[in-house]
Formats: C-alpha cells, structure tokens, sequence
C-alpha cells in the first residue's frame, strides 16, 4: 500500500531531524551483500547507539532541502544507487569504527575475487563538512572516540597533581634510603 502525502511529509521531517542530531553521517553502498549480514551490522550499529535505515535517495534530497548540505556536489553524486545511512549522535567516529571493524571482520564474504567490494561507505557528512568515502575508513575511523578524548584529558588533568604529590613525597622517600643505607652501614660495622 502506497504512503499517503502526510506519511511522506512525516518521513522526510524525520530523516531531517535525525541529520540534525547526528554528529556524524555516514551513507553506504549495501548493494550485493545478503540479508543475514546487514542484519548483523544493523544489530552492531545498534549496540554502538547508531541508527541505521535504508532509504530513498530522494527522501535524502528532500530531507536537506533547507540545509546547508542542500545542492552539495560531492554528496549529490553519493546518491546513486542503494544507500544505507548510519546516523551517530554521541560519538562523531562511532559508526566508521563499527563499519571498519565489520568489514574487517567479514572481509572474506565482502570482497571476493572478481567482484566489486561490498558495503562501501559512499561520503560521509562531519560538522557540515562531506567526506569522501576512502576517508571514512582512514580519516574518521581513526578519530579517537569520545571515551578516549575524556580519557586523555583526564590524564591531562591529574598530571600535575600527580606530579605534586611525587614532588611531596620524594625528601620524605629520600630521607628513607638515607635511613636504610645508614642503617646497613651499622650493622655491617657491627
């Protein structure tokens, strides 16, 4: 059954507002892979916090019209053919990771010998920005994630106060060693 225009109308505010939640967007070429392995991807994306949907390229068009995405060459030429869109709302290198991971993981079913490879990214949208899609596996899947970033700024900031506590402690340790050397000293004397 056919969607009514209001149903389409909804459709398209919805994939609008997920590209305006999404830090990051990633549009992928499933053409050729089986049902069984989107499905494991899907379920992968989703134990990221990713949503991923197959849609209409011109649902996609539709959904930017207004944006500054709208008329964008590079992504234009993206809509051809099947694509699939992994939105990641919290962490801008989430789903280039999982994608990355997957396809290394299934590199055996995904690139056969004679065949073109499978579950390509397309582009990717950063910030605005569009990516191609070589640069999705070796420019965003590489960003560290927003885990690590905390990580290292963490590091960052305990850093002095760990240098501190060191510097405190050190003639209170340096009085030690020259307790004990002092203390062998006597009984090697005695």
């Amino acid at each position: 059954m056919p969607l009514t225009l209001e149903q389409k109308k909804a459709q398209v505010q919805e994939i609008r507002e997920s590209f305006e939640k999404a830090m990051s967007t990633i549009f992928l070429d499933f053409r050729g892979v089986d049902v069984e392995t989107i499905t494991e991807l899907r379920n992968e994306f989703r134990k990221a916090g990713i949503e991923y949907r197959v849609l209409k390229n011109n649902l996609i068009r539709k959904a930017l019209v207004g944006t500054e995405l709208e008329g964008n060459d590079e992504l234009g030429a993206s809509l051809r053919g099947m694509t699939g869109v992994a939105w990641s709302y919290e962490d801008p290198s989430a789903a280039a990771k999982v994608l990355k991971a997957f396809r290394k993981e299934h590199k055996d079913t995904l690139a056969k010998k004679d065949e073109p490879e499978k579950l390509v990214p397309k582009c990717a949208v950063l910030d605005g920005n569009v990516m191609e899609g070589a640069a999705v596996e070796t420019t965003l899947a590489s960003m560290p994630g927003k885990d690590e970033i905390r990580a290292q700024l963490l590091a960052t900031l305990m850093a002095p106060a760990q240098n501190l506590v060191a510097q405190l402690a050190a003639p209170a340790q340096n009085l030690a060693y020259v307790l004990d050397a002092f203390r062998r000293k006597q009984e090697e004397g005695a």
